[in-house]
C-alpha cells in the first residue's frame, strides 16, 4: 500500500486494481486489519496546526516601526522624569494594541467548519458482515455502502452503482448532482467535477445506492487537501497595512536623518545634551502622526457599520479599506453571479424545429393547447416535490425542480394531476439509457412519458406531435431536431426531450422493452440563469477600473455563455480551461491571467493558483465563493467574500466579507464605501502629515538658527491628540465624491499618490513659517513664553482651519458636489473652545508651560 494516498490517481484505475492495490476484497477488512491500519494512517478526521498565542499577537503589535518609535519615545520621557507625555503615550500603545490583537483573535476557524461537514457514522462491510462505525474509524481499504441521503465519509473509489448521484456543489462548486458510473476509467488528469467513478467526502447521496472502496482518509482526502492548503497559508497583510507601514518607515527614516543633524547643530552651538534630549523627545513625538492608527480603526469601523446596513459584514476590519483598493474580483459562478436554481428558459416544437429556434419562455405568450402535453411530462415524469414548508421551494434534484416550477408556472398542480393520471410504473434515469420513464392511468387509457437526454430519445422515437396532430416522424425531422438540440446546447442550455407511448397494458417488470414506438413531443432548455442585477454591478465595477473574472467547475461553453450575458467577457479577454491551466508555468499562467476573464473545469489548488497569479502581477485581487473549494482562494485573496445565504461554514470563515444577500450587486456598494474610506483615511493622513512637517520644520529652523525650542513635547502632544484628532475623525465620515466610482482603483504599496507628497510638504512648510514667524514676534516683544504660547496658538489653529482644505484637493471649500459634513465644523469648533479653555484656564495654562497673552504683545512694544 502507498503511504500517500492523496498522490495516486485512483479514478484512472479499475475497481478491481484498486482493490488489489489497497489490499482489500469484497467482504471487507478484518476487524484486525482495520485496526492495524486505524494506526498507521491515523483517524479519519483533519488536523490543524497550533493557534497563535495572544502573547504572540501582542508582540507583533508592538514590534511595528511606528510604535517602536513612540515607545523610544516613552522611555526616554521617563528617563527625563516628564511622566506626563510618557504616560500618555504608553496609553495610546497600549489602547492601539489591545484593538489590534481583538481583531486578529477573531482568526477564522475554516478547519473546525470543515470537520463538521463530515460524516459522523459511515456503513461498512468488515469480515463479510454489514455494520455502522464512526466515520473516523474509516481506513483505506474499507468497503463502503452509500444510500439516499448519506453524506460520503472518505474518498472513494466505487465499486459498484446503482443509478447513483451525488451533489459535491460543497467541493465543486456545481448544483446539478453528478451521475456516477463505477465502470469508467478515466484519465490521470482527468479534472475533480468529472470523476464519475469518485465519490469524496463531504458529498451528498442525492438519490440511488452504491458499493466503493476507501482510498483517502483524514488529510489525505480532497477535503483535506483544501483545509492544508488553509492551513498553509500565512495571514496577509492588507493593503492598509502594508500602506501605514510604508508612512511609518517613511517617517522614521525622516526623523533619524532630522534627529542627527539636530543634534550635529546643537553640538556645534555647544547647546547642554539635556534640552537636545528633551528636542529629540519632541521631535519623535512630532514624527509620528498618535492620531493615525486610532483614527484610521474607527474610520472603518464607522464604514462597517454602513455597510451592515446594506447587507455586507465585514469580519475583519481593514477589508472594506482593501475592496476599494481591489483591481481585480474573481467570482465564482454559481450562487454568486447566477441564481444556482434550474430554469427552464426555451422550449421547442415541431415548428421550432422547422425554423431552427427555440421560444424563449419571456416570449411565450400562452402554452399551445396542442403541446400542453409536454407540460403533462415535465410534471408527472418526475420525482422532485414542492416543500409545503416553503412556498416555492422544491425538494429534489434541480433538473426536475426546474420542470415542476415550469410546469406550475402554467397552471398545472402536480398532485392534482397525479391524482387524476397515477403512476404505475416506473423507470428511473440512469447513466446508461440517460432517460426516465413512467407509467399512468388516464381514465380508460394507458400512457407512458419519457425524458431524457434528445439523441438517446430519438432513435426509439417513430411518432412526432405537430400542430395538426401525431404523424410518423421523418429522417429531416430527426436533423432538425438534432440540429437544434446542438445549437441550444452551444448557448449552454440543459437541454431535455420529452416523448410519450399510449399501451395497452402495464409493465410487468423492469426488463419489458417499453421505450419503443415513442411520439417526440419536444424539448426544453434550462439554465442556471445569471442574476439580472449582477450586469450594472459588472458594468460599474468596470467604469471603476475593476476587472471582473468567472472562476468556475462548469464546462467552458457554460461559462463562457453565462459571461458574455453578464458583460464579463468583452474583446480582448480569454477563456482558459483548468487541463489547459494545468499546462502553465507559473510565469505563464502569471501573463495569461493579464487577459483572463474566464477559468473552467478549475479544482480548488486552480483557484489558489490564480489568485497567486494575479498577485504576482501587483493586482489587488478579491474573490467571491460559497463552497469549500473556494475557501483557500478566499483565505488567499487580499479579500475573500463569502456568501451569506449559501455559503458552507467553511466559505465563511476563510472570509475577509460576508454577504448576507448573496447579492454580487452589493460588492458595488462595499467597493464604494471601501474607495470612501480610502480617500478618507488619505484626507487624514495628508491633514496629520502637514501638521508633523509643520512641526518637525519648526524645531528643525529654531535648531539652525540656535533658538530655544519654540515648541514643547507635552505641547506638541496635545496639538497631535487634541487638535488634530477631532476634525481627522470627522474628515473620516466625508462624504464620498459623486465621481469615485469613475477612476481606477489606487494600486497597493503606498498612500503617497502623485501629488501628495508636494500638498504634504508646501502646506506643512507653510504653517511651519507662520508658526516661526509668531514665535519670532512673541519672543521680540515680550518674552520666551510669550512667544512659545503664540507659536503653539498659531500652529493649534493653522492646523484646525487646514482641515477644511482636506475635503478635496481640487475644489473650494465652498464647493458643496462633495456633499455636506457638519461634523467637519462642529469638531473645528469644539477644538477651539478646548484651546479657549487650556489658555484661559490658569491651573491648565502651567501643565503646558503657556502664559496668558496681553494686548501689549500685538502692539509691537519692544
Amino acid at each position: 500500500m502507498s503511504d500517500n494516498q492523496s498522490n495516486i490517481s485512483w479514478h484512472s484505475k479499475s475497481a478491481k486494481d484498486v482493490m488489489q492495490e489497497l489490499e482489500s476484497r469484497e467482504e471487507g477488512l478484518s476487524d484486525s486489519e482495520a485496526k492495524e491500519r486505524l494506526t498507521y494512517y491515523g483517524t479519519n478526521e483533519l488536523r490543524k496546526r497550533k493557534k497563535k498565542s495572544i502573547g504572540k499577537m501582542l508582540l507583533e503589535q508592538i514590534t511595528d516601526v511606528m510604535v517602536l518609535i513612540l515607545i523610544a519615545a516613552a522611555v526616554l520621557s521617563m528617563l527625563l522624569g516628564e511622566w506626563a507625555e510618557a504616560i500618555v503615550i504608553f496609553t495610546i500603545i497600549v489602547v492601539d494594541a489591545v484593538i489590534g490583537v481583538i481583531e486578529e483573535n477573531k482568526a477564522t476557524n475554516a478547519l473546525e467548519a470543515l470537520k463538521q461537514m463530515s460524516a459522523p457514522t459511515a456503513c461498512v462491510r468488515r469480515d463479510g458482515e454489514e455494520s455502522i462505525i464512526p466515520a473516523s474509524e474509516l481506513v483505506p481499504g474499507d468497503i463502503v455502502l452509500l444510500e439516499d441521503g448519506a453524506i460520503i465519509p472518505a474518498d472513494i473509489r466505487l465499486i459498484q452503482e446503482n443509478r447513483l448521484a451525488v451533489q459535491e456543489a460543497s467541493l465543486t462548486g456545481e448544483s446539478i448532482p453528478v451521475e456516477k458510473d463505477s465502470e469508467t476509467i478515466l484519465p490521470v488528469d482527468e479534472p475533480l467535477g468529472s470523476r464519475v467513478n469518485m465519490a469524496y467526502t463531504s458529498s451528498i447521496v442525492m438519490y440511488g445506492n452504491a458499493e466503493g472502496i476507501v482510498v483517502g482518509t483524514g488529510m489525505d482526502t480532497e477535503v483535506g487537501k483544501i483545509a492544508r492548503m488553509l492551513d498553509n497559508q500565512d495571514e496577509l497583510d492588507t493593503p492598509l497595512k502594508r500602506k501605514l507601514n510604508s508612512v511609518g518607515k517613511t517617517l522614521s527614516m525622516v526623523g533619524l536623518v532630522v534627529c542627527i543633524a539636530i543634534f550635529l547643530i546643537g553640538s556645534l552651538y555647544g547647546r547642554p545634551w539635556i534640552p537636545l534630549l528633551m528636542t529629540a523627545v519632541s521631535l519623535a513625538i512630532s514624527i509620528i502622526p498618535e492620531g493615525l492608527p486610532a483614527t484610521a480603526t474607527i474610520v472603518m469601523a464607522l464604514g462597517v457599520q454602513r455597510m451592515a446596513k446594506q447587507n455586507a459584514i465585514i469580519r475583519k476590519l481593514p477589508a472594506v479599506e482593501t475592496l476599494g483598493s481591489a483591481t481585480v474580483i474573481c467570482c465564482d459562478k454559481t450562487g454568486t453571479l447566477t441564481q444556482n436554481r434550474m430554469t427552464v428558459t426555451h422550449v421547442a416544437f415541431q415548428q421550432a424545429f422547422q425554423q431552427g429556434n427555440a421560444v424563449s419562455i419571456d416570449e411565450l405568450k400562452g402554452f399551445p393547447a396542442e403541446n400542453r402535453e409536454l407540460l403533462y411530462i415535465a410534471a408527472l415524469c418526475n420525482n422532485a416535490v414542492f416543500n409545503p414548508e416553503c412556498p416555492g421551494e422544491v425538494i429534489g434534484d434541480p433538473t426536475e425542480g426546474a420542470l415542476l416550477t415550469f410546469a406550475g408556472n402554467y397552471g398545472i398542480d402536480p398532485d392534482v394531476l397525479m391524482e387524476k393520471m397515477p403512476r404505475v410504473f416506473e423507470q428511473p434515469f440512469d447513466s446508461v439509457r440517460k432517460r426516465m420513464m413512467t407509467v399512468h392511468k388516464s381514465g380508460n387509457k394507458i400512457v407512458a412519458y419519457t425524458k431524457g437526454a434528445v439523441e438517446e430519445m430519438l432513435p426509439f422515437c417513430t411518432h412526432i406531435l405537430t400542430a395538426q396532430g401525431v404523424r410518423e416522424i421523418t429522417e429531416t425531422d430527426r436533423k432538425q431536431i438534432l440540429s437544434l438540440c446542438l445549437k441550444m446546447s452551444g448557448e449552454a442550455l440543459r437541454v431535455l426531450g420529452f416523448a410519450k407511448r399510449i399501451m395497452d397494458h402495464v409493465p410487468v417488470d423492469e426488463s419489458e422493452n417499453v421505450e419503443e414506438n415513442l411520439t417526440f413531443v419536444g424539448m426544453t432548455g434550462m439554465i442556471d440563469p445569471p442574476r439580472k442585477e449582477v450586469i450594472q454591478a459588472v458594468e460599474t465595477c468596470h467604469a471603476a477600473g475593476i476587472r471582473v473574472i468567472m472562476i468556475t467547475g462548469d464546462h467552458k461553453v457554460t461559462a463562457l455563455e453565462i459571461a458574455k450575458q453578464l458583460h464579463i467577457f468583452r474583446e480582448g479577454n480569454s477563456v482558459i480551461t483548468g487541463p489547459e491551466l494545468n499546462e502553465m508555468t507559473e510565469e505563464q499562467l502569471k501573463e495569461a491571467v493579464k487577459t483572463a476573464a474566464v477559468f473552467a473545469r478549475v479544482s480548488p489548488s486552480d483557484k489558489l493558483r490564480i489568485i497567486e497569479a494575479l498577485q504576482s502581477n501587483h493586482e489587488v485581487a478579491a474573490m467571491t465563493g460559497d463552497g469549500v473549494n473556494d475557501s483557500p482562494a478566499l483565505k488567499a485573496a487580499d479579500i475573500g467574500i463569502a456568501m451569506g445565504k449559501s455559503g458552507t461554514d467553511v466559505a465563511k470563515d476563510a472570509s475577509d466579507m460576508i454577504l448576507m444577500d448573496d447579492n454580487f450587486t452589493t460588492i458595488e456598494s462595499a467597493i464604494r464605501e471601501g474607495r470612501r474610506i480610502y480617500r478618507n483615511i488619505q484626507k487624514v493622513i495628508q491633514f496629520l502629515l502637514a501638521g508633523n512637517i509643520a512641526e518637525i520644520l519648526t524645531l528643525f529652523v529654531a535648531t539652525l538658527f540656535n533658538w530655544d525650542a519654540p515648541i514643547l513635547a507635552v505641547q506638541i502632544l496635545l496639538v497631535n491628540l487634541i487638535t488634530d484628532t477631532l476634525p481627522a475623525l470627522a474628515l473620516g465620515v466625508d462624504p464620498a465624491s459623486k465621481n469615485i466610482m469613475k477612476h481606477p482603483p489606487v494600486k497597493s504599496g503606498t498612500l503617497f499618490e502623485r501629488g501628495l507628497v508636494v500638498r504634504v510638504c508646501l502646506h506643512g512648510a507653510f504653517i511651519s513659517a507662520a508658526t516661526i514667524a509668531a514665535f519670532w514676534v512673541g519672543v521680540n516683544t515680550d518674552s520666551y513664553a510669550a512667544g512659545m504660547t503664540m507659536a503653539f496658538l498659531v500652529l493649534s489653529i493653522s492646523q484646525l482651519l487646514h482641515a477644511l482644505n482636506q475635503r478635496s484637493n481640487s475644489e473650494s471649500i465652498f464647493f458643496r458636489g462633495n456633499g455636506r459634513n457638519p461634523y467637519l465644523f462642529i469638531s473645528i469648533v469644539a477644538s477651539a473652545l478646548v484651546l479657549m479653555l487650556i489658555l484661559l484656564v490658569p491651573y491648565l495654562r502651567k501643565i503646558f508651560s503657556l502664559t496668558f497673552l496681553h494686548t501689549s504683545v500685538n502692539g509691537g512694544r519692544g
